[in-house]
Parts: structure tokens; C-alpha cells; sequence
């Protein structure tokens, strides 16, 4: 079977990857490191991650993508016999774990970039809505109509984050009480309707 250059890219690509993911296991490089650096400690050249990559945010991008889709991909797992509230905590939990550092930093590298250029981070701003929709699924299998089981996973997973930024921020902050605040506003059925 001949591959064409697409899919040869493609594998190189997935290949360079994997090499990236595995030398810095749950981290992500950070933002002053060059292309350099970061293929000296992938032992492979910085001219195959500008081909693969483009820049150090293309590289950042990829990373972090492939580290939440896996992250996903578990949690999902577990939503699947949870509820709405199980799979905040499981979030919120994955996420606030002192290894877990490096990449919500990351991640808030990543999306500060991507608001100054949107077009440049599309396929990225397009992966941010994964966990929204799973938690929209699980209110609504707990009784809530599309439309408002939606809205309720949109200012979950937006208070979860902005809370993640605090923890970054200002880590001696308690965010477990704004966590748990918001599973009780989530219970909340005195809101208005429509």
C-alpha cells in the first residue's frame, strides 16, 4: 500500500507528538522555552517542530489537545454512571491536582492567545465545548430540557474555569467552597423557567 504525502505528514505528525507528550509526561513546556529546548528534551530537531507544529503555540496547542482529549475520554467514562454532580467533582478534582499545574497554566497560556488571534486557534476554541456537552447530557437525563441542561453545563464549566484561574492565581484561595456552592446552585430548581 503507497501512503500519500498527506497521510506520511499525518503519521510523522502523530509520531512527533506522542515523542512530545512522552518526554513531558502531564506538563507542558512553558511559554519562555524555545522550539530548542523542547526538541532537545523530545531528542528530535526544532526544524521538525516548525515543519509538524509552526511555533511554540502550535506545539503548546497540540499537546494540550491531545492532554484533554485523553482527560476527557476518562472522564467521560465515568460520567457514564454518574450524575451531573459526580462529573463536576471528577473535573474539578482532575484538574486541581498538584501535577496538574504546569498544564492549567497551559491552558490559560494557550487561551489567552487564542483571544487575540481566533482564527489561528479554531481547531482548539472548537475542542473547549467537549465536557459542556457532556454535562448538558447528564441534566437532561436528570430532568432538565435541552436548552436549560445546556446553559447549566455552559456556567458549570465557566465557573469551574474561572475558579481554575484563581487557583493559579492566588492558590491560597479555597475554591472548594465556591465548587460545592455551585453543585447546590445547580440543585437549584427556584429558578425561573421559561
Amino acid at each position: 500500500m503507497v501512503l500519500s504525502s498527506t497521510e506520511r505528514t499525518g503519521d510523522a505528525r502523530e509520531r512527533l507528538l506522542a515523542r512530545l507528550l512522552d518526554a513531558f509526561g502531564e506538563d507542558l513546556p512553558a511559554p519562555e522555552v524555545s522550539l530548542r529546548e523542547i526538541a532537545a528534551r523530545a531528542e528530535t530537531s526544532h526544524a521538525l517542530l516548525r515543519y509538524h507544529f509552526g511555533s511554540l503555540p502550535g506545539v503548546l496547542v497540540a499537546m494540550l489537545k491531545e492532554q484533554r482529549s485523553r482527560d476527557n475520554a476518562i472522564l467521560v467514562e465515568a460520567a457514564r454512571q454518574g450524575a451531573f454532580d459526580d462529573l463536576v467533582v471528577a473535573i474539578w478534582r482532575a484538574y486541581t491536582q498538584p501535577q496538574q499545574l504546569s498544564r492549567v497554566r497551559g491552558f490559560f497560556h494557550v487561551v489567552g492567545l487564542a483571544a487575540y488571534r481566533p482564527e489561528d486557534f479554531r481547531e482548539f476554541i472548537d475542542s473547549l465545548d467537549d465536557l459542556t456537552k457532556v454535562l448538558a447530557s447528564l441534566a437532561e437525563r436528570e430532568g432538565r430540557d435541552a436548552k436549560e441542561a445546556l446553559t447549566l453545563a455552559t456556567v458549570t464549566i465557566a465557573a469551574m474555569r474561572g475558579l481554575l484561574l484563581q487557583e493559579v492565581l492566588t492558590p491560597t484561595v479555597h475554591s472548594e467552597d465556591a465548587v460545592a456552592l455551585l453543585l447546590r446552585m445547580s440543585k437549584d430548581k427556584s429558578a425561573p423557567r421559561r
